[in-house]
């Protein structure tokens, strides 16, 4: 049975960022390829990982993340797409989700 609480590909815009483990693949500025870690915060423009050693801001719209989801799946999502305030993308995306796959 499909719990709201789960964490899948296809609803992981409604759902917090922070927790999740998270990489920068790909980006406008190699300084950010590679980073990886855990999601510490969000704004709507960046997303702060905890590295393990230090903590690093990036830019949302610069670059491609691969999240890591608490079963193990791991989905890329180009940043443009996320870059809204966390409250405002976990309901405009919750919204399109619905419409797309006709749930209401």
């Amino acid at each position: 049975m499909w719990s709201f609480s789960m964490i899948t590909p296809q609803n992981v815009f409604r759902h917090e960022f922070i927790g999740l483990n998270v990489e920068v693949i790909n980006s406008k500025h190699e300084k950010f390829i590679g980073i990886k870690g855990i999601i510490i915060d969000e704004t709507r423009n960046t997303i702060r990982v905890d590295t393990g050693k230090n903590e690093k801001l990036i830019p949302k719209s610069d670059v491609v993340f691969l999240f890591t989801l608490p079963q193990g799946e791991k989905v890329s999502i180009d940043g443009k797409v996320i870059t809204a305030r966390p409250e405002d993308r976990i309901k405009k995306k919750f919204t399109k989700i619905r419409w797309k796959y006709g749930r209401h």
